[in-house]
């Protein structure tokens, strides 16, 4: 048999109306789209006291292991990496706050990916999606983009934090020039939908740090993979059980959850891929590789592995089977040849991009029901709750237990789940503890 009839025959090609050029042209779209993360995530562990070359390194891995595999064994166009939100979520309110160590961080995201590999295997994603009400899943991703945007405007120089106020930054710093500069270039090629937007705001804004001194170049652009020792399995459970933890084990749980679900239902309906229900066949698959690439890639030293919502970018280019995605894989492989040139990358240049990305973030809120007050109130106030004590953790338990006080309180309490309320219960005894 010929390979490219192979390749037909094992992907479905031409049953999606798709060709192998077509294909890999795709994954290099998804590739450009998200390959970000490469220096936005390193940066990002950094400064929960993580060595910056080693997690580049395995950012490059899991991303290319984990891409392929969805390739290979799901058949879809969806390519997987470190999810944003989860790392800074661990970077700087667990262990910023000086509460955890990234050991005991790491320990808190492999228990979660677990769980959800367990319920994914067996089925039990549906038990999740009827545990919490819309309103909130969709609060909880607009959470994360607040607490990205805050992120953004403290690297960025954009802000500062002293005294317990809040100020603007200095408008003639070279780091802040830096910052602003990426946010402009930035916003104009998302608005325009120009392809690698995220990745041509950052080279832009790195670019222009040179001449203000903000980026420091490297010796060379090319080097071997640093070697990943010193983050490797050093997993820490010790009071991984407590009471404190159960809101930051949701908080791991419910991003990488909700996230893959939303991508996942949203990038197929794009390609056509839905059935006449609006559901992914063989969604477990994808589920399954989601969640095992957040336990292998928790115990090898990185945050939450989840599919990102860039592989549009190759669906758009034409994608439709997993072959987009092993060409991608593919690149990611290739890119861990390339370390010097992500990590020269300052965070000034990185903050436009989490700028934009938390405000991207906030676009679910448009499906909020701000009809009923007892849905939309939650949801601001569990956003509000996050910015105001810079924890997402804070946020999310804020907002499940004015849910269901509000609903309780308006005689709507048969609106809230049994789960919910020990959930509630749960948060409450996490902010008196």
């Amino acid at each position: 048999m010929k390979k490219e009839n192979f390749l037909d025959s094992y992907f479905k090609i031409s049953e999606r109306k798709s060709n192998v050029k077509t294909e890999l042209g795709a994954g290099l779209a998804t590739f450009m789209t998200m390959s970000y993360i490469l220096i936005v995530h390193p940066t990002i562990m950094k400064a929960a006291g993580m060595p910056q070359d080693q997690v580049f390194t395995v950012t490059a891995l899991t991303s290319c292991i984990f891409t392929l595999l969805m390739g290979i064994y799901a058949k879809l166009p969806f390519a997987l990496a470190p999810a944003m939100g989860s790392n800074a979520f661990l970077a700087f309110t667990l262990v910023g706050s000086g509460n955890i160590t990234w050991q005991q961080g790491l320990a808190m995201n492999i228990i979660s990916g677990i769980i959800f590999l367990l319920m994914s295997l067996f089925g039990f994603r549906e038990v999740i999606v009827k545990f919490l009400p819309k309103s909130l899943k969709l609060g909880i991703g607009a959470t994360v983009g607040i607490f990205l945007i805050e992120l953004g405007f403290k690297n960025g120089s954009l802000m500062k934090i002293a005294n317990n106020s809040i100020s603007m930054g200095d408008i003639k710093s070279p780091a802040t020039l830096t910052a602003l500069f990426g946010i402009g270039v930035t916003a104009v090629l998302v608005a325009k939908k120009v392809r690698c937007d995220m990745l041509l705001g950052i080279i832009a804004a790195t670019v222009i740090g040179i001449p203000l001194g903000v980026t420091k170049l490297p010796s060379s652009i090319i080097a071997l993979p640093a070697s990943i020792n010193d983050i490797a399995f050093k997993l820490d459970f010790s009071n991984i059980f407590s009471i404190e933890i159960l809101p930051i084990l949701f908080v791991f749980f419910v991003g990488d959850f909700f996230s893959t679900l939303g991508t996942l239902l949203g990038v197929s309906e794009k390609a056509g891929l839905l059935d006449e229900n609006g559901d992914l066949p063989d969604i477990q698959k994808p589920f399954t590789v989601d969640a095992l690439g957040t336990v292998v890639g928790s115990a090898l030293g990185t945050t939450t592995i989840t599919t990102f919502v860039e592989s549009a970018a190759g669906v758009g280019a034409g994608g439709r089977t997993g072959l987009t995605s092993i060409s991608t894989g593919i690149l990611f492989f290739l890119s861990l040849f390339f370390s010097p040139l992500a990590l020269m990358v300052p965070g000034a240049a990185t903050a436009p991009a989490l700028i934009i990305m938390g405000i991207i973030m906030l676009s679910g809120m448009k499906n909020i029901e701000y009809d009923d007050f007892t849905e939309s109130f939650p949801v601001f106030f569990m956003i509000i709750a996050t910015a105001f004590t810079n924890s997402i953790a804070n946020g999310v338990g804020a907002g499940i237990i004015v849910y269901t006080l509000i609903k309780a309180g308006t005689g709507k309490a048969k609106d809230v789940s049994i789960g919910l309320y020990i959930l509630a219960f749960i948060m409450v005894l996490y902010f008196i503890r």
